[in-house]
């Protein structure tokens, strides 16, 4: 059995250079500044962060939507880092995307059935009877009924719309399908229904997923494996089970802390509040990132950048409070 993971990310860095002051150095912002992760087939990675934590960065570069500034990656064991025109147009077939917003990524003047039927005519897969062919069979899996193709996506409703988002990423038969928050633009009642989807499409097709999300009440539902961002780094990656219970980061706890639970009535003093904004990207402190914002900080921590430790098999963590035990006496009731 091939235990090669499907995608894999090594030390990924996406800065992007601001316009240069009359005085002083250059400006970067680290958006993404050294995460690594594989996902393996069948399986699915979920990233989730705060709002700037450099999540949807980093699923836009294993796209190859944006260019990385340094670090590896590779789909399949190819290395697709690196590649431009022609070759990166033929990876493309094999990896693909399903956008936040089912409202704006569609081209509200394109009938459904080519706007799903798109990927197929760029790519020239197939012929044209076989392109009609695999539009149909798209819509049925994904829900739809053949006689809506020839509908404008005005026509449809947003979870009809977040279908035809999916159709479009699986009709080229990728191995990975990169989620960008797929479902934080609908109603809780369709949400549940795309994730559905989602999970029976993985498992009839085998498909990998790196799914990006800052709900982890959506997480938890669909993701095998869960990465937590901050401030353009992990700070602690876990199997789904271990990072619920037994999360080790204080930035997780308080990302967990802040979920309702049904049936389970929270005190305030439960919950670890996390006050102030995260630093800037532009001038990351020298420390650790989450610092200024940690009520169980030291001084180490201000000084000097933690690494990211292994403590078990598939659990890693970023912080200086946690000891090679993974035994932390200080965890606020969760």
């Amino acid at each position: 059995m091939n235990n090669s993971p499907v995608l894999a990310v090594r030390d990924l860095k996406v800065h992007f250079p601001l316009a240069r002051r009359w005085f002083g150095a250059p400006r970067i912002v680290h958006a993404v500044d050294g995460i690594s992760f594989e996902i393996g087939r069948g399986r699915t990675l979920g990233i989730v962060g705060e709002s700037g934590s450099g999540k949807t960065t980093a699923a836009l570069a294993a796209m190859r939507l944006l260019d990385i500034t340094s670090g590896e990656m590779s789909l399949m064991g190819e290395d697709i880092g690196r590649l431009s025109g022609t070759a990166l147009r033929r990876v493309r077939r094999r990896i693909q995307m399903i956008f936040q917003d089912p409202y704006s990524a569609l081209n509200p003047r394109t009938r459904a059935r080519d706007l799903v039927r798109e990927p197929l005519d760029l790519m020239d897969l197939g012929s044209a009877a076989e392109r009609e062919a695999r539009v149909k069979e798209l819509f049925t899996q994904v829900g739809l009924r053949p006689d809506q193709m020839g509908l404008y996506p005005h026509q449809f409703s947003g979870g009809q719309r977040q279908r035809l988002g999916i159709a479009r990423a699986l009709s080229t038969r990728p191995d990975v399908i990169v989620c960008d928050e797929p479902v934080s633009a609908l109603d809780v009642s369709i949400q549940a229904q795309i994730l559905n989807l989602l999970v029976k499409l993985q498992s009839e097709y085998g498909l990998s997923y790196l799914f990006i999300s800052h709900d982890l009440g959506v997480v938890q539902h669909i993701c095998d494996d869960i990465a937590v961002m901050y401030l353009g780094q992990i700070v602690e990656r876990a199997s789904r089970e271990t990072l619920f219970e037994n999360p080790l980061h204080p930035y997780t706890w308080a990302l967990i802390s802040a979920v309702p639970r049904l049936g389970r009535r929270r005190r305030g003093s439960d919950r670890l509040r996390v006050t102030g904004d995260p630093p800037s990207p532009i001038d990351p402190p020298k420390g650790c990132r989450f610092a200024s914002r940690c009520p169980f900080a030291i001084e180490r921590c201000r000084a000097e950048a933690p690494a990211l430790r292994a403590l078990t098999a598939g659990h890693t963590v970023r912080c200086h409070l946690v000891p090679d035990s993974g035994e932390v006496s200080h965890r606020p009731q969760l």
